[in-house]
Formats: C-alpha cells, sequence, structure tokens
C-alpha cells in the first residue's frame, strides 16, 4: 500500500536522523500519512519535520527539505512517487506517479490481505427473544455483520454467535404476561403480539406487585428446565427467535451459530468456571450489607473510581450469583467467554435450526466450534462495565492473553427524534433533544414496521420498476442509514429523514454503481481495457480526484478493519460515488473519442471495481439497474 510505504521509508529516515545526533524517540511521536484537501498539496502529506523540530533544535523547513532529498533517493519510492514538495511550515507533500499506479491496478484489480491463521468470533445481535426487534437492534446487527465481512476480507477465519438470553428477566415477564393479561388485538406475528404483551405485564406490575413474586418463580423454572413453565418458555424463545432470525435475513445478516444461555447452565459450564473463580483473590461471597449471600467480582483499585452514586449500579453488575442462587447475566457471559477461547474442559453439542444455522442443544452432536484467537462483542456502550467485569475474570484467572483479546465493539444507542416520538403518544413538552425507545412501555419503532414504510416510499418515488425490488432497495437503504453513523454517535432516528434517498443514502451509492454499469454496458468494450499511461499525465481535476479516491481503498479497508469501525467504509463509498457522479458530469466518457474515451472507461471500470468491492462489504446489494 502506497501509505505503508510513505510511512516506512519517513521512518527510515527519522530514526537515521535520531542515530545520527544520539537522540532518543519521543514516546508522543507518531508517523502518519494525510489526504490534503487540495490537489495542489499533493496526494499524501506528513508533518513529521514540525513533530522534530524542537528535538532537533532546527527550523521544520530545513529538517522537511533534508528528508526530501533523501526520500528522493530511497529505494520503495522509485516506483509509486512522482515528485515530492516542501510546503510551509514545514510538510512534506507526496504526488503519486499515476501512471505506474495504472499499471499496478491493472495487475491487481482487487484488494488482497496476506493469509491469516487467526479464528475471530464475533457475537452479534443477542436480541432477547420474548418481542420483535426494533431498530436499535437492528444497528447492532448491521455493524456486526458487516464486521464480520470486513474480517473474512481480511483474510481471517470469521465465526459469527448470536447469544439468546432465554432465562432472561425479559422472557419471564413475557411469559408472565400472557399468563395474566389479556391481548386480544389481531397480529401478524407472534413477536408483535408479545410486544404487546409484555408492555402490559410491565404496566400490571405497579397495579398488582403480586406479580413481580410470580415472575421470580418464573425465573427460577426457567433454569431449572423440566416444568410447563420452562417448556412454555422454550416454546416462546424459540418462535421468537425464528422470526429475528429471518427478517434479519432481508438485510444480509446471517449468523453461524445460536448460542442459548439455558445450555451454558445445562452443560455446566457456570459449575466449572465457578470452582475455578473460587480459587481467585477477587471472587467473593458477601457476608453483610445490601449484597449478603451474594458472591461478588471485587477489585477495589477500580471500585475506587466509581463515583459513590453509581456505587449501586455497578456492584450490581459485579454480582455473579445472587442471594438465592440464582445466576446473573455476567456470570453466564464469563462461562461463555471462558468456553470462546477454548479454555473449559466441557463443551456445547448441536442441532441444526435453519439452512446453514447451528443451535446448542444438549441432545445435539459434538462440532469443532469456538476456541477462537481473538473475540469480538458487538453491544452498546451501555454495557461497557459488564464487558470490563468479563475482562478482570479472565485475567484473575490467569488468562491475560486472551483477555487481551477481548474486543468490546460499543456503539451508541438508537433514540427517537421529538417529532417521531411524539407521534407516537410520548409527552415531549419537556423539549429534550431525543427520547429513549422503552420495551417496557411499549414505545420504538419495530424493524418491520419501519421495513413497509420505507418499502412504500422507495416505490412511490421509482420512475423505473426494473432492477432491484422496492423491498431490497428499502432494505439496503436501512441498513446504510444504521452504518454510516460514528460509532460512538447516539442515532438520533427521526421517521422522515431516515427515509430520505438522496444525498448520503444507501439509493445514492446504489444509483451511483449502477450508472457506471449502464455506461460501460453502452460502451460495447471488453473488460480490462488497456489505458494509455501518458494520458494519465494530463488529467483533468475530477479525473484526479476520482482516481486518487480509488487509489486510497486498499489502506481505507486496512484502517477500518484495524479500528474495527465499519463506519469508516460508508464515509469511503459516498465519498468515491460522489467524486464519480463530478467526473461522470465534467467530463464526457461515451461521446469522447480516441485516448479520451479509452481512458475515461477504464476509469469507469476501475469505479466500478472499486465500488462493488465496497459494496459487498458493507453489506448492500451491486445492481446493475436500479
Amino acid at each position: 500500500m502506497i501509505n505503508e510505504k510513505i510511512i516506512a521509508a519517513v521512518e527510515d529516515i527519522t530514526q537515521s536522523l535520531l542515530l545520527e545526533g544520539k537522540l532518543a524517540r519521543p514516546d508522543q511521536l507518531r508517523i502518519a500519512v494525510e489526504h490534503p484537501s487540495n490537489l495542489e498539496h499533493g496526494d499524501y502529506s506528513s508533518n513529521i519535520a514540525m513533530q522534530l523540530a524542537k528535538l532537533l533544535k532546527r527550523s521544520p523547513i530545513q529538517i522537511a527539505n533534508e528528508f526530501k532529498e533523501k526520500l528522493i533517493r530511497h529505494s520503495s519510492f522509485a516506483s509509486i512517487i512522482d515528485k515530492i514538495e516542501v510546503a510551509q511550515p514545514g510538510f512534506l507533500n507526496f504526488f503519486i506517479n499515476w501512471p505506474q499506479w495504472a499499471v499496478y491496478s491493472e495487475q491487481n484489480t482487487h484488494v488482497s490481505f496476506p493469509p491469516n491463521q487467526t479464528k475471530v468470533l464475533i457475537e452479534h445481535t443477542s436480541i432477547n427473544p420474548n418481542k420483535s426487534a426494533h431498530i436499535g437492534h437492528l444497528r447492532n446487527s448491521c455493524i456486526g455483520d458487516s464486521l464480520s465481512r470486513m474480517l473474512k476480507k481480511a483474510g481471517y477465519g470469521v465465526e459469527v454467535h448470536n447469544y439468546i438470553d432465554d432465562l432472561g428477566n425479559q422472557l419471564a415477564d413475557t411469559v408472565v404476561g400472557i399468563l395474566n393479561v389479556k391481548t386480544s388485538l389481531p397480529h401478524e406475528r407472534f413477536g408483535d403480539f408479545c410486544w404487546d404483551t409484555y408492555s402490559k405485564i410491565n404496566k400490571a406490575y405497579g397495579e398488582r406487585p403480586s406479580l413481580l413474586q410470580q415472575r421470580t418463580c418464573v425465573l427460577s423454572e426457567l433454569e431449572e428446565g423440566n416444568s410447563n413453565i420452562a417448556w412454555m418458555g422454550l416454546l416462546v424463545a424459540e418462535r421468537i427467535v425464528r422470526e429475528h432470525v429471518e427478517e434479519m435475513k432481508q438485510f444480509g445478516i446471517k449468523y453461524n451459530v445460536l448460542v442459548w444461555e439455558s445450555s451454558i447452565v445445562k452443560e455446566g459450564f457456570w459449575t466449572q468456571s465457578f470452582e475455578l473463580l473460587k480459587k481467585t483473590s477477587i471472587f467473593q461471597q458477601e457476608q453483610d450489607g445490601k449484597l449478603k449471600g451474594c458472591w461478588v467480582l471485587k477489585q477495589s483499585e477500580h471500585d475506587e473510581e466509581v463515583p459513590e452514586q453509581e456505587q449501586l449500579e455497578f456492584n450490581s453488575d459485579k454480582v455473579l450469583v445472587r442471594s438465592n442462587g440464582i445466576l446473573t447475566y455476567t456470570a453466564k457471559d464469563i462461562a461463555y467467554h471462558l468456553w470462546k477461547f477454548g479454555l473449559l474442559d466441557s463443551d456445547f453439542r448441536y442441532k441444526k435450526f435453519a439452512d446453514g444455522l447451528w443451535s446448542t442443544d444438549t441432545r445435539g452432536i459434538r462440532k469443532k466450534i469456538g476456541h477462537a484467537d481473538l473475540v469480538i462483542n458487538v453491544i452498546d456502550q451501555r454495557q461497557e462495565y459488564p464487558q470490563t467485569m468479563v475482562k478482570q475474570a479472565l485475567a484473575a484467572l490467569g488468562y491475560e492473553k486472551q483477555a487481551e483479546q477481548l474486543k468490546h465493539v460499543s456503539y451508541g444507542v438508537v433514540s427517537l427524534s421529538p417529532n417521531t416520538a411524539k407521534s407516537l403518544g410520548i409527552d415531549t413538552t419537556d423539549g429534550k433533544h431525543a427520547y429513549a425507545m422503552s420495551g417496557r412501555q411499549g414505545i420504538g419503532i419495530k424493524i418491520a414496521d419501519f421495513m413497509k414504510h420505507m418499502e412504500q416510499i422507495i416505490e412511490t418515488k421509482r420512475k423505473s420498476k426494473a432492477g432491484l425490488s422496492s423491498r431490497a432497495i428499502a432494505a439496503a437503504s436501512i441498513r446504510y442509514y444504521l452504518l454510516r453513523f460514528h460509532l460512538q454517535t447516539e442515532v438520533v432516528f427521526d421517521l422522515e429523514q431516515a427515509v430520505e434517498v438522496t444525498g448520503n443514502t444507501g439509493v445514492y451509492l446504489m444509483y451511483s454503481y449502477a450508472r457506471s454499469c449502464r455506461v460501460l454496458e453502452k460502451a460495447k468494450e471488453p473488460k480490462a481495457m488497456q489505458v494509455d499511461s501518458m494520458l494519465i499525465e494530463k488529467l483533468q481535476p475530477q479525473e484526479h480526484n476520482l482516481m486518487r479516491q480509488l487509489a486510497y481503498w486498499p489502506e481505507t479497508l486496512q484502517a477500518a478493519v484495524k479500528e474495527l469501525a465499519p463506519n469508516q467504509l460508508c464515509t469511503y463509498a459516498y465519498e468515491l460515488s460522489a467524486l464519480f457522479n463530478h467526473f461522470y458530469a465534467a467530463c464526457p466518457i461515451l461521446k469522447a473519442e480516441g485516448h479520451d474515451r479509452a481512458y475515461r472507461l477504464w476509469l469507469t471500470e476501475k469505479y466500478q471495481e472499486t465500488m462493488h468491492e465496497v459494496l459487498e462489504i458493507v453489506g448492500l446489494p451491486t445492481p446493475k439497474r436500479m
């Protein structure tokens, strides 16, 4: 990759300068390159001279000029950099040798990574199996699925898990609701029926507090696993999960394994984990206070950092076994992660749940699943502390390497804009900028409802019905909408904005890709067109901008993989498509003649190839017609 070659060369020269001056390398020194926004400032830029000025006691301009002279003679630069310029106050600006890049891109039509033996286990979605899924759940799934696509492209072996909490409060609430409240409205899906039932039982708890004791009994029976209540819970959960899995397929989201929480208990994972944890200094049973009788993780140094007003919340996260013997989610999560890394003697058994999808089952067969080198959990940022508890437990057990290889990809939750919240009956007179969705109150945008609404919008706005169906376009649009935000950004969902099909949208990306396909189809030129490299030396600004963005693709993908940030690919895809459309408008392609026509068709083909790769990794279709 071009950026890596520049960084490596700058690193070589930096090291030699430090060695000559017998100087220690500053801890804060970071060698990186940037993409200048102005074409006159080159295709890459480095500020290394400014970073070294104080240390070397020379002006940045002097240092930059010395770098330039040495870089020109550097062996790795001969074929990729056309020239280097120094700009005030000491920037090094690099200009790509485009004819050489064109030759290279002809020989390497797709980004490739070296073979990687690392096995990555990605857990995402993990929706409580007690009601229909909403758009907040879908953000998790889209992020997780795009991560799996990115890592597969990078050469990793990837296994995707969907964790099913079939022993939790939410499922217990739905079971209690089915037994105690009346829900008589017609529903197309069982999950929608349970959505209303869950909301009603949570309201009923306030009116009939005795029902809370029934929930405790249901929780106990679900964990015991043999009673009629346990069977009811299993049937409810399995029916809901099948609806979730089918719903996710519309968005191109698939899993390899469903891991049921009840399987962790039945296979004895927690029993083994409990015995291991008891040998550590941080796992203790409380003898007094509010948590008397509970088994908790204790780490005083970390506890002192938690504000006093938040202690109760964090204490509850650290409880692994309640005083009544019921396991918490975190306890089972620790056992699950010991299994993920292959650190338990026990193992799951599996049965087929659907085509290509396995599910843990105590009556199933043995399969080689799990035993990962790297574990990635896609869970919203509110779960950061429980995830930290899992890492601490692994480290306390002596598995520091595995604790280091446990990555939490956190993201901001999806909330509702004031207008959308008001349309759902929420009181917005307090003037907040956003309103949380609440399953307990029945407030939220179901995926199915949003999908239906988006499909109607697409159908109404389409001039031609050729190509993708309106439903497929709607699914791609929703997926891109939830992916394009920075991971830590809270998505304030506004129904009117979310259904836009112009600007930075999935529709715009697919339309741009289809446009390139139409141009190449009309040209009737053979694939892998040859281009006269001399033409590349006299580029129009729109051609130069597009080519430069195409050259940035390998390093963009590499950075997104390294940072586990699929939103970076969305930003790249939008910028690339915008540049292609500017090129299309300013530079005639099919009406051009001779070498200009050949070169512009070649550039269109390069856009099509790159965009095809980007769209597949982001998880969008690659339509030849819209």
